[in-house]
């Protein structure tokens, strides 16, 4: 139906000219638009070579390579670069790509990319039409209008969330900006408030638990209102109402450097995204305590911790096996991390950094958290929503005199263990030391019926568990205290020290970080402490504190050289 509409609506009559001067809203990243000119494309989680050639005419299967391809998010980064060379290859390029596939052709043609695509060149309109005889801009004119009106019919198509949204917001920049497509924008702006009002929860909250997509969302609200309010038009009142429930939601899940908590497909963002969204919402409200979209925050001193205290989402395809997981920021230096969405990397880095081994978090030995259903990996290789899911779980806060306190449990290791997993944090007042408590019990009498059914299948030992505390790869890790500690080093010269109670086995080991700047993982290292359910309960207890010599006020004195783009470690 995509492509039939397509070759529909080519038809439709060009547009005449721009009503609204274009104006870049999107920004990209220099040094990729230099990536893109030397003829290096990372795009869709491959990178791949072809220096001197189109883009047009690389040969590749790949099809989320293809679809960024043809969403033309890369020409934020043409944009960015903005020399000569830069506006001649946008210019170059776009054409081709016009006269290959403008009519409905070509594998572009689904509503998400068309309004991706559409988005970018009412933007970029004024690096497109620079310096081009008028007979060389009719093509674009006239794919304007055809994409306008692909997408009045279509836009309801494109997969609810991030996508849906950038159809819109797409589908009424049209209508504001292009001379003839005026009466496009009554529509779009209610269809816009409508998606608004069933996608956006009371609480600020996305279905997929996403925190970047919901960023993601709330950049494309925010263009679309200053689009209207330039316009001298008002947004539909559904639509500010959804951004002024985003936004309290995304400062409950920023950490204290800035970036998002990495989660559920989502990575940390680009640098200073998430601060620009929050000051262009114009929404001044504080974060909520009591945390948003099923994570638990807590702060103090110059540390944040991030929790996942709710079940994966139900039906998203990005959901990752993350529950109970943390995430723990010191000022603006990332300490325990999940290692992230592998947005970059391709997809069967994505598929195993949603297995709870990548996030820092307790697991049982071969057992995920949440897990697919048997057979289900072979039978649809592509991503798959997560099938087997913890039931319950639960949340409480404390504050204390010391502190402040989360205890959190799942279910997750019910069904083939009969053990539930109980979590305690603890950071105190001062945000210079976080205590937890790791606990894996058969809390009823079916619970410890399973859990020795479990023991005396094969007459095992045990069940094999291990506590896992992803490093960020910026943290120096090293054993210390005869292997009795862990000594992590930050570049900002914070040091912080790793012990436990000595009921487990504690090991440093090798893991991996997925950056959204290197189409490769980044090497890192991982905390792990390792032992057996033999009875109904066994816990593990540990401490992560800053050490003595840390002043109370250290500051980051200069910031880190930016590694070459698409460099792998």
């Amino acid at each position: 139906m995509d492509r039939l509409e397509a070759r529909r609506t080519a038809g439709a009559p060009p547009v005449a000219g721009f009503i609204v001067e274009p104006a870049p809203r999107s920004i990209g990243d220099p040094a990729r638009g230099r990536d893109l000119l030397a003829g290096r494309f990372v795009l869709g989680g491959r990178c791949i070579d072809a220096p001197g050639r189109s883009p047009w005419d690389i040969e590749t299967s790949d099809t989320d390579f293809t679809a960024a391809l043809h969403g033309f998010g890369w020409l934020d980064d043409l944009a960015a670069l903005g020399d000569g060379l830069a506006c001649r290859t946008a210019q170059a390029w776009t054409a081709q790509w016009l006269a290959r596939y403008a009519r409905g052709r070509g594998p572009g043609w689904t509503p998400a990319l068309a309004g991706r695509r559409l988005l970018r060149w009412l933007f970029h309109a004024t690096l497109l039409l620079s310096d081009r005889p008028d007979g060389e801009t009719d093509p674009l004119f006239a794919a304007l209008a055809h994409h306008t009106a692909f997408l009045t019919r279509r836009w309801h198509r494109a997969p609810p969330g991030a996508a849906r949204f950038e159809a819109l917001a797409a589908l009424l920049h049209a209508g504001i900006m292009l001379e003839g497509m005026e009466s496009h924008l009554a529509s779009a702006r209610t269809a816009l408030g409508l998606e608004c009002a069933e996608r956006i929860g009371p609480d600020g909250a996305i279905s997929g638990r996403n925190p970047e997509e919901l960023l993601d969302i709330l950049t494309l609200l925010n263009w679309a209102s200053s689009a209207l309010s330039e316009a001298g038009k008002m947004a539909d009142r559904d639509h500010v109402a959804a951004i002024e429930r985003i936004a309290p939601t995304l400062r409950s899940l920023r950490h204290a450097d800035g970036t998002l908590a990495r989660f559920h497909g989502g990575g940390p963002g680009a640098p200073g995204r998430l601060d620009r969204a929050l000051a262009e919402s114009g929404v001044r409200v504080a974060a909520r305590d009591t945390g948003a979209m099923g994570f638990a925050r807590i702060t103090a001193g110059r540390s944040s911790l991030i929790a996942d205290a709710a079940a994966p989402p139900a039906g998203s395809s990005a959901a990752h096996a993350s529950t109970l997981a943390f995430e723990l920021t010191s000022g603006r230096r990332p300490v325990i991390v999940s290692c992230g969405p592998a947005a970059l990397q391709g997809r069967e880095w994505r598929r195993a950094a949603r297995a709870t081994a990548l996030h820092s978090t307790l697991a049982v030995e071969g057992m995920a958290s949440s897990r697919l259903r048997p057979g289900r990996v072979l039978a649809r290789p592509g991503p798959v929503p997560l099938a087997i899911r913890p039931e319950a779980v639960t949340l409480e806060r404390f504050n204390e005199p010391y502190g402040r306190a989360l205890l959190m449990s799942h279910d997750g290791y019910v069904p083939g263990h009969g053990l539930t997993h109980v979590r305690r944090l603890d950071l105190s007042a001062d945000g210079r030391a976080l205590m937890g408590e790791d606990t894996l019990a058969a809390i009823t009498p079916d619970h410890r019926a399973r859990f020795d059914r479990f023991m005396a299948d094969n007459w095992r030992q045990g069940a094999r568990f291990c506590v896992r505390f992803q490093l960020h790869p910026d943290v120096a890790a090293s054993l210390d205290e005869g292997g009795a500690s862990v000594l992590l080093t930050l570049a900002s010269g914070e040091r912080w020290r790793f012990r436990h109670d000595g009921a487990a086995m504690l090991s440093l080991e090798p893991s991996v970080y997925f950056d959204e700047s290197r189409p490769r993982p980044r090497a890192t290292a991982q905390i792990v402490l390792s032992s057996l359910v033999t009875e109904y309960a066994a816990q593990a207890n540990w401490t992560l504190a800053k050490t003595g010599e840390t002043p109370v006020a250290v500051r980051d004195i200069e910031m880190d050289a930016p590694a070459p783009a698409g460099q792998a470690d």
